[in-house]
């Protein structure tokens, strides 16, 4: 094939050594060695020297790589375009309008929850209100009672006060009385 193997025949042709070095001197043409030698380069070139078998099928793999490729990318970039357009055409007008669908009834929702929201609150609040005013008119009413109370508590004390200081009154007439009396006793 390419005959580039180190023991090819086409270096064996090389100018002849001095005669004191028989180990370098080429052998006849007619000799056993050359057709051993011969042998040897061919079977080396099919055995073991692939370059040429490998460069074409590299070849032949490149060209069907390329143009299966060139293809198989059309076919998909059409495909991209078909589906983009069906897209663009079809499905998105679709989506838009039930994205609109579902966005107006979800926002119509909301409102009515907002709604209900706010009404809840404002009950909450007027709920509040009302205790806070009932706990004020009780509160109110405990002071006034208390109120009542200290002063009826007061004029109690007062009454309690002035029947103790009739009841001292009497208790010092009584006993000035009966000093009085004893004084009377005693001098006898």
């Amino acid at each position: 094939m390419s005959g580039a193997g180190p023991a090819s025949p086409g270096r064996s042709t090389a100018a002849s050594p001095p005669h004191g070095d028989r180990r370098r001197e080429a052998p006849a043409a007619g000799s056993p060695i050359q057709a051993i030698i011969k042998d040897v380069g061919e079977i080396y070139s099919r055995l073991l020297d692939h370059r040429p078998v490998i460069q074409g099928e590299i070849r032949y793999f490149v060209k069907e790589f390329e143009e299966k490729r060139g293809l198989r990318e059309l076919r998909v970039l059409e495909n991209l375009k078909n589906t983009i357009f069906e897209t663009n055409e079809h499905v998105l007008p679709k989506c838009e309008q039930a994205m609109h669908d579902n966005l107006n009834e979800t926002f119509k929702r909301l409102q009515a929850a907002n709604n209900m929201i706010h009404r809840l609150q404002e009950k909450e609040s007027e709920v509040r209100k009302l205790q806070a005013d009932k706990v004020m008119a009780r509160e109110e009413k405990c002071i006034a009672h208390w109120e009542e109370f200290m002063k009826e508590q007061q004029n109690q004390r007062a009454e309690v006060d002035e029947e103790h200081r009739k009841a001292m009154e009497r208790l010092k007439e009584q006993y000035s009385e009966m000093e009085k009396e004893l004084a009377k006793y005693v001098s006898f």
